[in-house]
């Protein structure tokens, strides 16, 4: 398989967001980093997210686009508090997940908390859809500037 980014990348074979979904989705998609998890024409949706990112992003190649500068912006040190539902029948998991870091730009920690609804098929996601706590977002990031 094709590498997509750096193995030390958020997102690769050795990152820790990387683990923990893999560890979600075990036994319903694999691949050797998260991007090689995804269909070529997967969807992914951002249910609750933050102002400025898209709402909808259609396949692999724009996922892959649209983190490429992650690791400039949020560095992930950790992923934890897994808990995992599965629909066998549906191919559907619904994953609850923490990330911890910092903000790559700021130095503030990163402490936020996930949903994601995933659809398989085949061994590859297809459709993904992200809940997060955008508040955990503002303060890493530092907006909106506070007035003291």
């Amino acid at each position: 398989m094709t590498k997509y980014i750096e193995d030390s990348s958020n997102f690769g074979a050795d990152g820790p967001f990387f683990h923990i979904i893999r560890d979600g989705l075990q036994g319903f998609a694999d691949g050797e980093d998260f991007f090689d998890l995804l269909a070529d024409d997967v969807v992914f949706e951002y249910v609750i997210s933050v102002p400025g990112y898209p709402r909808r992003v259609q396949g692999r190649q724009a996922i892959i686009d649209l983190y490429s500068d992650y690791d400039s912006y949020m560095t992930v040190r950790s992923a934890d508090n897994l808990r995992v539902y599965r629909d066998a029948d549906a191919s559907v998991v619904t994953l609850e997940y923490e990330v911890h870091g910092e903000s790559a730009q700021t130095g503030r920690p990163y402490d936020n908390r996930f949903v994601s609804i995933v659809m398989i098929t085949d061994g590859k996601v297809t459709w993904w859809r992200d809940y997060l706590d955008p508040i955990a977002v503002f303060d890493a990031s530092g907006w909106p500037t506070r007035a003291d």
